[in-house]
């Protein structure tokens, strides 16, 4: 069976380097998935979950963003931070969720420290998502 070869990189490190069956994230146009033979393919990433599948294991990663690449066969994402399912805090996300969710209440609308805290409540979200669909 064909596969993918499949890097995903964060400023801090080279988390997946392998041969996987399908890829599926989310972009900024909605979610999508990569099988082998995919044609050529560039779009940004969005806050949410990016999952792979090798034989019958499935993995999570909570990412806050990047760009992914497709050639050949050959997917990279290059995100700017990323967590597996299982090395997310849990408790740690919900209280990042609660501190946004206040913040927001108190803030106007129209700032740019709204869209901080905006993209920070989309990312505690994101995190106990992936965390509680687990590896």
């Amino acid at each position: 069976m064909a596969t993918l070869s499949l890097e995903i990189i964060t400023p801090e490190r080279v988390m997946v380097k392998e041969e996987v069956d399908m890829v599926e994230a989310k972009g900024e146009l909605g979610e999508f998935g990569i099988l082998p033979g995919h044609i050529k393919f560039l779009t940004t990433l969005d806050i949410g979950e990016v999952r792979y599948i090798k034989g019958d294991k499935i993995r999570r990663i909570a990412t806050s963003g990047g760009i992914g690449e497709v050639v050949d066969d050959r997917v990279i994402f290059l995100l700017e931070t990323a967590e597996f399912s299982e090395e997310i805090d849990i408790e740690r996300a919900k209280r990042a969720k609660e501190r946004a969710e206040s913040a927001l209440k108190e803030i106007p609308m129209d700032t740019e420290e709204y869209r901080i805290y905006e993209l920070a409540l989309l990312r505690a979200i994101s995190r106990i998502s992936v965390a509680s669909k687990g590896a």
